[in-house]
């Protein structure tokens, strides 16, 4: 059969909702996405110009399509999400979450045991999470246990063999860690009354335990039986103080999931809250690499479909920061105010932290990772056309017009280079003169490179405000550099941006990356500059109170500070030490000056 051209494909396609793959001439799958109208979407990558690489090259690499139409776009939702996990194509979005969770299981059993699992046994057992770590699991067991005596042996406990008198108590019993089952000390109805109340624990739901426990004190305070009352006392304070932990928001909030999302050039961080009797029961946050800058709203999409079904969520509400498509059945809410917008506000903080928390590991464990992503992120931000490896930045230092000079500093992938920083003396200006220092030692710095034909940065900075920044731009003009390399000026202040030609200044989030990367060069270029300019005017005074004696010029004074190392030690030499320095006529008048 003789293969259709793309271009037939693309005119012969349905306008229903349905699911695409592209596929590569190899017939290895490349990408699944979902679309309400199959025609529209799978025609908009061909017929765009598309601004990201990563896209056009995917583009590129088409070679065949093919569909798959279904009734609904709900039905386009999972049928994606179920193709992605099961072919995981090259430029889809990855989640980065391969463990094995923790659940808790109420064994099917006569007098059924609770314990934590990671391993499902189709055996009609009940099975409550998965939760994201083994410490809410140890946590929640351990109030159960304070609770409610359960056995923890593994005896098939069946009525004959109990009957029989097959079993006898254990030390648990003797500790009051169980009621002795096993001897029948224990009804079957008392247990599974016990499990019942565990399962509205586990759900969050602690209400009835709360009732039955303060019924039972009453009861037994009326009886004059306060041991047994204090005991109840003690498990009501246990459950009450787990449930203030446990409680956040409003109890009519319940039954609810709550997700948020952050992304930066590569990654997006979606957070997962559940929500039941008003405390929030579970939360979780996975990492999602992405593959074709997809959108926060693409990225949510996927996740809460992923998320829901990993935890085998039954909720029938959602909350979420902006509209998304998602099951039939689910109702979508956008909270704006109070106790529902709270939540969605703790969500982005859990995914915060946890992005920031990924940023550090990456920084150890993957540094390449760490600095890639900082310089796309600086990319974007700075709306610059190429990563800024190579940044140099530029500062004037002139304390009361005097010893003029200037500093440049050199990053590499986001850090100090400082081998290659370098100091200049202005000599062409006269006076203190920022402006024409600026056009002066940029004019130098790059005159130079290119003669040198080393390699010229991708951004310069220029630490100062517009004039700055087009006294430095007089430079490139005349170098021919203006348009070849990105130029920027930040003004100290209000740290604004400031772009050639663009009288309207950018500002960067104050806790950017980006802007901690330039505030970093700024101040490098500064302390460089400062300390360079201090050295200069201390040698300058030095010498000065050498070179008012008569007779002592500068190649004297740097003779005598070589030899003695500084003025005091002069002072304090005899006429015969300064001789065999500068000369029985010089020394004689050193000597008398200073003495």
């Amino acid at each position: 059969m003789q293969k259709v051209s793309l271009e037939i494909q693309l005119q012969t396609l349905p306008s229903s909702p349905g699911v695409y793959q592209y596929y590569d001439k190899n017939g290895k799958i490349l990408y699944v996405g979902k679309a309400k109208n199959l025609k529209k979407r799978v025609s908009s990558y061909f017929n765009k110009q598309h601004e990201y690489g990563k896209t056009r090259v995917l583009v590129s690499k088409i070679a065949d399509i093919k569909h798959i139409v279904v009734p609904t776009e709900t039905d386009a939702l999972l049928l994606e999400n179920n193709l992605i996990k099961k072919y995981q194509p090259r430029y889809n979005v990855m989640l980065k979450d391969d463990k094995s969770y923790p659940w808790i299981c109420i064994k099917k059993e006569r007098f059924p045991r609770v314990f934590p699992t990671r391993r499902l046994v189709k055996d009609g057992s009940e099975y409550y999470g998965p939760y994201t770590s083994m410490k809410t699991v140890r946590t929640l067991l351990e109030l159960i246990k304070g609770l409610y005596q359960l056995r923890t042996c593994n005896y098939d406990l069946s009525s004959a063999k109990v009957d029989a008198g097959k079993y006898k108590v254990c030390l648990e019993y003797h500790l009051g860690n169980c009621k002795g089952p096993c001897e029948a000390y224990q009804s079957e109805e008392e247990y599974h009354g016990n499990i019942e109340n565990i399962r509205q624990i586990i759900k969050g739901n602690f209400k009835d335990s709360l009732h039955h426990f303060k019924n039972q004190m009453k009861l037994y305070a009326e009886e004059m039986r306060f041991e047994e009352a204090q005991k109840m006392k003690d498990k009501i304070d246990v459950l009450e103080n787990y449930q203030s932990k446990s409680t956040i928001v409003n109890p009519k909030i319940s039954n609810v999931d709550v997700f948020s999302v952050i992304s930066d050039e590569s990654y997006g961080y979606v957070n997962f809250l559940q929500l039941s009797y008003g405390a929030i029961i579970r939360s979780h946050t996975v990492e999602l690499k992405k593959k074709l800058d997809e959108s926060d709203q693409q990225l949510l999409e996927y996740a809460i479909t992923e998320i829901r079904e990993r935890f085998h969520s039954q909720s029938k509400e959602i909350y979420v920061p902006f509209e998304v498509e998602v099951a039939d059945g689910i109702k979508v809410s956008i909270p704006k105010l109070g106790d529902k917008r709270k939540l969605i506000e703790l969500s982005e903080r859990n995914a915060k932290f946890y992005r920031q928390e990924r940023f550090k590991q990456v920084k150890i464990t993957d540094p390449d990772r760490h600095v890639k992503r900082i310089m796309q992120q600086m990319k974007t931000d700075l709306r610059l056309r190429v990563e800024p490896r190579h940044i140099e930045c530029f500062d004037n230092s002139n304390i009361q017009g005097t010893n003029p000079v200037a500093a440049c500093v050199v990053f590499k992938d986001g850090k100090p280079s400082k081998k290659d920083y370098r100091h200049f003396n202005i000599k062409t200006v006269e006076g203190p003169n920022d402006f024409a220092s600026m056009e002066e030692v940029v004019y130098r710095r790059y005159k130079r490179l290119l003669e040198e034909e080393e390699p010229l940065p991708q951004l310069i900075i220029i630490d100062g405000g517009k004039g700055q920044l087009s006294s430095a731009l007089k430079s490139l003009d005349v170098l021919g550099l203006r348009g070849k390399i990105a130029i920027v000026g930040i003004a100290k202040r209000l740290e604004e941006i400031f772009y050639p030609g663009d009288s309207i200044p950018l500002y960067l989030d104050k806790k950017s990356e980006s802007l901690k990367v330039i505030q970093h060069l700024r101040n490098e270029a500064h302390r460089f500059g400062i300390t360079f300019h201090r050295n200069k005017r201390s040698k300058s005074a030095i010498n000065s109170e050498l070179e008012h004696i008569d007779g002592v010029g500068s190649k004297t004074a740097e003779d005598l500070l070589k030899k003695f190392k500084s003025v005091k030690r002069i002072k304090e030499a005899t006429e015969l030490q300064l001789t065999e320095v500068v000369g029985a006529s010089k020394a004689k008048k050193i000597f008398k000056a200073f003495h």
